[in-house]
């Protein structure tokens, strides 16, 4: 993962190969859009695109619908096990395609990637496409504020309980019991800063970013925004960092 998000491009020819080319998990024709990430099947099945977070539901729904409704499909992923709504997390890919319709939401500007993407092959499948549509200032990428500023807390703090992107360089690693902080301020009660479980930190090291190692270093991460006194994002898998500089 560490050497694809240090440098995507030189990735993106073997991802592109693999990418999200999972286990089928089913088929069949698209019916209808049921809201901006899920999808139903003309035998009933509701599908939930794994792997995204939608930024703008209202135009991600519409552009699902052109693209996919009345498309055969193919569903592919690790697991089909249902969520708690029913749904089966797949990557779905239309006929002739060889990427999934998640990749074209984010082209567009329509999704994030989710901190959820754990396949370092599909992971840089979906980053790269995440990647156009920010450099092409695309769909949700238009507004200046998608990326929030890691030294802006209070910024942060208003996307509690949201999807959320950050930005700021890293200014002190500590450890606390068996949870290690990643601090972007010096007021560790008030500023932004991420969280590792000790369990998490052995996966962290084994992709070259050991917790400590990122001290001083501007990261990208994306993850969901709690208030523990200030805001926090816990870290859970090694695609939530983009490491943007080397000191």
């Amino acid at each position: 993962m560490t050497v694809c998000m240090l440098a995507i491009a030189p990735c993106i020819g073997r991802a592109e190969a693999a990418g999200c080319n999972f286990e089928i998990q089913g088929e069949g024709r698209i019916a209808a859009v049921v809201d901006a990430r899920s999808l139903r099947l003309d035998d009933g099945r509701e599908v939930r695109l794994a792997g995204i977070e939608v930024a703008d539901r209202a135009k991600a729904a519409a552009a699902l619908a052109a693209l996919s409704v009345g498309r055969e499909v193919t569903l592919r992923g690790q697991d089909d096990a249902p969520d708690r709504y029913g749904r089966q997390p797949a990557y779905a890919f239309l006929e002739g395609r060889e990427t999934p319709v998640q990749t074209e939401l984010l082209r567009q500007g329509l999704a994030l990637v989710s901190s959820e993407a754990a396949d370092k092959d599909c992971t840089a499948v979906l980053m790269a496409a995440e990647s156009e549509a920010r450099t092409a200032r695309s769909g949700t990428w238009a507004e200046a504020t998608v990326i929030k500023n890691a030294e802006s807390p209070d910024d942060i703090l208003a996307g509690i309980g949201r999807f959320t992107v950050v930005e700021g360089r890293v200014l002190s690693v500590r450890q606390a019991g068996a949870t290690t902080y990643l601090n972007f301020g010096r007021n560790w009660t008030r500023d932004f800063a991420l969280t590792i479980s000790r369990r998490i930190v052995p996966a962290f090291e084994a992709a070259g970013l050991a917790p400590k190692s990122l001290e001083n270093r501007r990261i990208r991460v994306r993850g969901w925004v709690e208030a523990r006194r200030g805001p926090r994002i816990e870290l859970l898998r090694v695609g939530q960092i983009e490491v943007l500089d080397g000191n």
